[in-house]
């Protein structure tokens, strides 16, 4: 063999190694994350629990949970805010949304001007653990990482319903939590 090629192959295999052992180091910290703390525009944290691909909010687990993976810039996520108040009010005692917002630095006043202005009135979070809580969530979906938005992901007793990509009707996700529910 040649010194051209065994540097040619030497240099593949360090390649390869470094992308493998990079990748696999960030799929082993989505794995290995048991749990995430989100907080909301008014200070109540959510400890949200991973299970393998399961996901449950500590003390709402009697609750079906939506994770809405939002950003305040994108227009389907502004049109979904009113039909997921709209569920939250209308089904209060069986659900829990749960707003997790992707874009970084954003001020707790910023988000709140979204909030009143597309009437996002449910639970907003605005925290470190909302990036990797997404990226968890995308990965249980198999959306990939550079996942749409809004993706919104319900879970019921802590196990995988459904997943939605862009805005969808009111009524589907209602008719959604009422089967996970046995309704």
């Amino acid at each position: 063999m040649s010194l051209k090629n065994l540097l040619v192959s030497l240099s593949t295999v360090f390649l390869l190694g470094a992308c493998s052992d990079s990748s696999q180091n960030e799929l082993n910290s989505l794995v290995s994350q048991s749990g995430y703390t989100l907080k909301d525009l008014k200070g109540v944290e959510y400890k949200v629990i991973k299970e393998g691909n399961n996901f449950s909010v500590q003390g709402y687990e009697d609750k079906v949970i939506i994770f809405d993976i939002f950003a305040t810039w994108c227009p389907p996520c502004r049109a979904a805010a009113p039909n997921l108040a709209n569920l939250q009010s209308k089904l209060n005692k069986e659900i829990k949304i749960i707003g997790v917002l992707i874009e970084e630095d954003k001020s707790n006043a910023y988000v709140q001007r979204f909030v009143d202005s597309y009437g996002a009135q449910y639970s907003i979070s605005n925290a470190k653990d909302n990036h990797a809580l997404s990226r968890a969530l995308a990965a249980t979906t198999d959306v990939g990482q550079g996942f749409p938005i809004p993706l919104m992901v319900m879970f019921y007793k802590g196990k995988y319903i459904n997943h939605y990509i862009g805005a969808v009707p009111e009524e589907m996700v209602e008719n959604d939590i009422k089967k996970a529910m046995g309704k």
